[in-house]
């Protein structure tokens, strides 16, 4: 402990990261002061009906992505989700068209129109979005809440608008958090929303096990402990890697000429175990919303049926289904973002092989082969921990705090915190300290 405070410490030594911390910091309380601000026009104390509904089920989730910004009807109710799905659908249609795999291949030039066609379709899906929260909002709430009449023009278009704005707000709080913070700044934001919610969540179970005697507080200190290892086994799922060890010819000379000797400089290729991270969760979750839309359709008995099973985010047949198709997603997400081919080419170019594996064709068989043995795996436990709410939840657990022991929240945080301390890492060891976990010596004085 006492190395960890002396290596935090020196975080506040170097200039440029104490500085890009505070704008950070500065940033993201932007963000949470904004998740309170209701939209002009509804009266924030009559949103009982819209708390009650985003309490439990799928709701909750999309309160959570927002950091309750949604059950407050506030400016940025829609939260940084649209971007993220405008981001989705820009990548999945770079498989498809030319011109936007010609733009993935042009380095920044390219990565910069992508970017400014990510932006103006996040627009495109707010404007969509938008409307339909508001219809949300009017069958939800009472009447009297709406102090300009929900049919005046004036407020479907002023509250449009103002969603519209609050989440190109976000996305530019997220993109310069990325640019003159530290971190990943849309990931950050999605993790503060998150983090919101855990003090209620935990309050909560408190109120549950200790208050009203339900299991007593040793039960709570077995959940926590539980949490803690579900955490532990997350960052192993994010950090775990197989290598792949890979040798580079090295050119000696000779006397008049040049000889290539095979065993020079050895490397190895990092293949992670879960190589599509969040995404196959977010892409379940979002397929997880069609079936209840379809069958809410009809009123036949059997589409009632279909819709109550697939609202039911901790039902059996729900997790079922969503465990499939995180692992379907896994292996789909992976091979559209792991390319073996182009690895292997470039591996063949640089002068580099895998030991008994001849370069080319067979190098990128050899790879596609050992990334399906690793995904396999990586995609069961990441569908484990998204369907592990669900099972805690059957044991009494309350599912607000339940959410907290798996799912994309969960991957969410431990992602974005350990790509966090990476940057302030790099930081110091650029300026010659140990990192956060090291013993936080100047290296210098050290020599």
């Amino acid at each position: 402990m006492k190395n960890f405070i002396e290596s935090f410490k020196n975080v506040w030594k170097i200039e440029e990261l104490k500085n890009r911390i505070l704008v950070t910091l500065g940033l993201l309380l932007v963000y949470r002061f904004g998740a309170h601000v209701t939209l002009p026009g509804i009266d924030a104390t009559q949103l009982s009906g819209l708390t009650g509904q985003t309490k439990d089920g799928i709701g909750s989730i999309l309160d959570m992505f927002t950091g309750g910004a949604f059950s407050k009807a506030s400016v940025f109710a829609l939260g940084i989700m649209p971007y993220i799905s405008a981001s989705i659908v820009v990548q999945l249609m770079g498989i498809a068209i030319p011109y936007l795999q010609k733009l993935q291949k042009d380095g920044e030039s390219g990565r910069k129109k992508l970017n400014q066609i990510t932006r103006w379709l996040t627009i495109g899906i707010t404007l969509l979005q938008g409307p339909g929260y508001i219809i949300n909002l009017r069958q939800t709430i009472p009447q009297e809440a709406f102090l300009l009449g929900f049919d005046s023009f004036s407020f479907l278009f002023s509250s449009v608008l103002i969603l519209t704005t609050g989440t190109v707000f976000a996305m530019w709080l997220g993109e310069k958090i990325t640019d003159k913070g530290i971190g990943n700044g849309i990931s950050l934001l999605i993790m503060v929303g998150i983090l919101a919610r855990l003090p209620q969540a935990l309050i909560q179970e408190f109120t549950s096990r200790v208050t009203n005697n339900n299991g007593g507080p040793m039960i709570l200190v077995l959940e926590i402990i539980l949490w803690l290892l579900v955490i532990i086994a997350c960052i192993l799922l994010v950090m775990a890697v197989r290598k792949i060890p890979v040798q580079y010819a090295r050119r000696t000379t000779t006397g008049d000429f040049e000889q290539d000797m095979i065993g020079g400089n050895r490397q190895w290729i990092p293949l992670k175990l879960n190589a599509a991270g969040v995404m196959p969760i977010i892409f379940a979750q979002a397929i997880m919303f069609i079936p209840a839309a379809l069958a809410g359709i009809s009123d036949s008995e059997m589409s009632q049926s279909i819709a109550g099973a697939f609202s039911n985010m901790f039902g059996l047949w729900y997790n079922l289904v969503f465990a499939t198709l995180i692992i379907v997603f896994t292996f789909f997400y992976t091979a559209i973002t792991v390319p073996t081919n182009k690895m292997a080419d470039d591996l063949k170019r640089s002068g580099g092989f895998i030991p008994g594996v001849k370069p080319g064709v067979e190098t990128a068989d050899f790879l596609d082969k050992i990334m399906s043995l690793v995904t396999f795996p990586g995609s069961l436990f990441l569908a484990l921990i998204a369907i592990f709410p669900a099972i805690v939840v059957s044991f009494n657990v309350q599912q607000s705090w339940a959410m907290f022991y798996g799912g994309t929240s969960l991957i969410i945080m431990v992602g974005v915190a350990i790509d966090t301390i990476q940057q302030i890492n790099s930081y110091l060891l650029n300026k010659e300290y140990d990192g956060l976990m090291k013993s936080g010596k100047n290296r210098k004085a050290v020599a």
